[in-house]
């Protein structure tokens, strides 16, 4: 039987392509009741509907799949299975409730918003849905609306929207990437302003309304010139694209870095309909690359050049000088005294002093040339383009040393303190002939440097080889010095002091280096490079422990158990922290009586932190040790200071001693330093002691202790021991 709903043609016609091609209970559909629609208008709207591209379904009351056209045909071939591809006759509804997997939620919305058209409770229902397919998801849109014309049923419509939908998805994505953190500007084909994003506001300051219409430019810091502009639009013009740093204005007038990229939008025809411009903020990061530039090439603290940069500068001079034959100069510049003034003023003030010297250094030279600062108190300028003729490049770099050196001897107000500083200055002139490389040139004018500082300070000096020759020489001497540490080639040596009787009252100890060939280095040689180096400190333990041991050796014999043995102690041995530690040790390892060992201090040792040095005697003095003021009338004493010091013995320098019986202001101050040791309730002794007559004025003048080859030469050991033992002798014949 029929059913009830279905549409009828006459039984002459073809079957309508409605009806599909598979209906087994049909061969032919009778003859239409009455008042069903005629034929030739049934045919016309089953051709109308197979023309139209949606998939068009009709439904009888209870869901009945009653028609369908072309384009559901053709989705329900490509894919069997899907929730559409039911066929005629089949239950629409029932084929969606049965639906599962990805379809079934949408399959149930469907199914349910059919029923409550069918029932008449919802006039229409629609449903976007996502169809997977085989091949790919697609999106439609399903319409349900009742039939008209008094039928009854509902007619089911699906549209493929999904180029729809990917477009929408599109345009998301694009809004979204529109407002990314990066400034974006579109303007079209005249340059004019038409859409901007939040990271634009938040970059220039701008809102959306107040650019919107305007023109790019109204974003010009002024520091580019036309020439940049042209560039930057031959670019886009050309390649469509341009990318680069330029500096724009903020709205509130800030110049800012930006890294700006424009691209050219064109349409099928390739004509530029638009603009795109993002945009960065880049103030953050180039300060960040400044910064790290700053610290890789110059000083932090005076912002001049650094080693690392002047060694690059030097290097463009020295191929510069090569085209040009002119000379250039290399100075070194260390302040005097720098770190006195640093300890006692503090690290504060010396760092103004370093920043107000790098400015005075600035004002003394030319713009081309360069001053750098190596690090501490070192300085380096760096000159070139001077004359092709060395004694006139020469004369050049004197006239800037001489300024250099006036400038810098300006009195400095440093904070709180009113100071003076003075620099020592080496220079070294290069020429293309000499082919010499950064690092040698910066080595002579630093052994330049030093030869001004040993010839007083306060001056400068020119780089010769002879200088060269010398720091070689020193550098040889250290080694070799290192060397005899290791290979013991020191000994002590004694020299006898004797009182107005000429007995012997102890002796001083006198270090002495010995080398393997039997040959010796004086001590003047290689204790001011000891005490240049460090190695001082090596000596002045070594020299304790000898000296220790040689106490105690004569303690052992009653001759000898009351002699008294003088060692010298450097600066910088006295001002180790645990030096008197140290000689507590000595004296204890070796068991020897405190009193019978001595230290010779200088008067430069003495004034130098005078308040550590009181302390420190006094604690070494409650052990029993005696102190002797070596050198005494050849520095500055302050008799303020010496009254303070627990003092046993003054040394009268064998500079007074030497001229003494013929130079009377020698005898004048000898007769002072024996009444001011008197006064002081201390002991006096002369040293350098060499022939009767010097022995006979020193007795006469108040002196009762000598030393000198008079009476005895400085000896090893056991040579010592045999002028002890002739010592009687020695009284007989004074």
């Amino acid at each position: 039987m029929e059913h009830p709903h279905s549409l009828t043609l006459q039984a002459d016609r073809p079957p309508c392509p409605w009806q599909g091609a598979a209906q087994p209970n049909h061969e032919r559909t009778p003859a239409a009741p009455q008042g069903a629609l005629p034929q030739a208008c049934h045919h016309f709207a089953c051709a109308i509907l197979d023309a139209l591209p949606a998939q068009v379904v009709v439904l009888g009351l209870d869901g009945t799949i009653l028609a369908i056209n072309a384009a559901w045909r053709n989705f329900a071939r490509d894919n069997a299975g899907h929730l559409g591809c039911a066929d005629i006759g089949s239950n629409y509804l029932d084929v969606c409730r049965a639906a599962t997997g990805d379809d079934a939620d949408c399959a149930l919305r469907a199914c349910a918003g059919i029923e409550q058209v069918l029932a008449g409770d919802a006039p229409s229902f629609e449903l976007e849905y996502a169809c997977h397919t085989p091949r790919q998801q697609r999106w439609f849109s399903m319409n349900v609306t009742p039939l008209g014309y008094g039928a009854a049923g509902v007619v089911i419509t699906h549209n493929d929207i999904t180029e729809r939908r990917q477009h929408e998805a599109r345009l998301r994505i694009a809004a979204i990437a529109f407002e990314s953190t990066e400034g974006m500007m579109v303007t079209d084909a005249n340059s004019n302003i038409v859409q901007v994003n939040h990271a634009f506001t938040n970059i220039t300051g701008y809102a959306s309304d107040e650019v919107i219409g305007r023109r790019p430019n109204m974003l010009s810091s002024g520091r580019h010139d036309a020439a940049f502009y042209q560039a930057m639009h031959k670019a886009v013009a050309t390649t469509g694209t341009w990318e680069g740093e330029i500096w724009n204005r903020r709205k509130n007038g800030e110049i800012y870095p930006e890294r700006l990229h424009i691209a050219a939008v064109r349409d099928e025809d390739g004509r530029t309909t638009h603009y795109v411009a993002a945009l960065t903020d880049i103030t953050l990061s180039k300060a960040a690359n400044d910064e790290i530039k700053n610290l890789a090439f110059y000083d932090p603290l005076t912002r001049l050049p650094n080693r690392r940069l002047l060694m690059d500068r030097l290097r463009q001079v020295l191929a510069a000088s090569a085209l040009s034959g002119s000379y250039g100069a290399l100075m070194f510049i260390d302040l005097d005294n720098f770190k006195t003034l640093n300890d006692t003023l503090g690290h504060n003030t010396g760092d103004l002093l370093l920043q107000q010297v790098a400015a005075r250094l600035r004002a003394c030279l030319r713009q081309a040339d360069t001053v750098a600062r190596l690090g501490g108190d070192e300085f380096v300028v760096l000159i070139d383009g001077m004359s092709r003729h060395a004694l006139e490049a020469a004369a050049q770099t004197e006239a800037l040393g001489s300024k250099i050196l006036a400038t810098l001897n300006q009195p400095y107000q440093l904070g709180a303190h009113h100071c003076h500083s003075t620099p020592s200055i080496g220079a070294t002139l290069f020429h293309d002939e000499q082919r010499q490389q950064p690092d040698e040139l910066l080595m002579q004018a630093d052994i330049a440097m030093y030869q001004a500082k040993q010839a007083g300070r306060n001056g400068m000096r020119f780089f010769d080889q002879r200088m060269q020759d010398t720091l070689s020489a020193r550098a040889h001497l250290e080694n070799e010095l290192r060397t005899a540490f290791d290979h013991q080639q020191f000994e002590l040596y004694y020299q006898g002091q004797v009182d107005a009787g000429g007995r012997a009252t102890g002796a001083e100890a006198l270090i002495r280096w010995i080398k393997p060939d039997g040959s010796s280095i004086s001590p003047a040689q290689f204790i001011p490079l000891a005490e240049e180096t460090g190695l001082i400190l090596l000596l002045g333990d070594w020299v304790l422990e000898q000296a220790c041991r040689q106490l105690r050796d004569w303690q052992r014999d009653a001759a000898t158990r009351e002699l008294v043995l003088s060692i010298n102690v450097s600066a910088k041995q006295f001002r180790q922290a645990d030096f008197c530690a140290r000689v507590r040790s000595a004296i204890e390892r070796y068991g020897i009586v405190p009193a019978r060992l001595k230290l010779e201090l200088t008067e430069g040792l003495l004034l130098d932190n005078i308040e550590d040095t009181i302390a420190s005697m006094t604690a070494l003095k409650a052990l029993g040790i005696k102190f002797s003021l070596d050198d005494f009338g050849t520095g500055y004493s302050s008799l303020q200071y010496l009254k303070r010091l627990p003092l046993d013995q003054l040394k009268i320098d064998q500079s007074f001693v030497r001229d003494l019986a013929s130079d009377a202001n020698d005898q004048a101050i000898v007769l002072t330093i024996i009444a001011m040791a008197r006064s002081l309730r201390l002991d006096v002794i002369a040293e350098g002691v060499e022939t009767p007559a010097q022995r006979q004025l020193l007795s006469e003048l108040g002196c009762d202790a000598y030393q000198g080859y008079l009476y005895c030469r400085p000896l090893p050991a056991p040579a010592f021991d045999g002028w002890l033992a002739a010592a009687p002798a020695l009284t007989a014949a004074g």
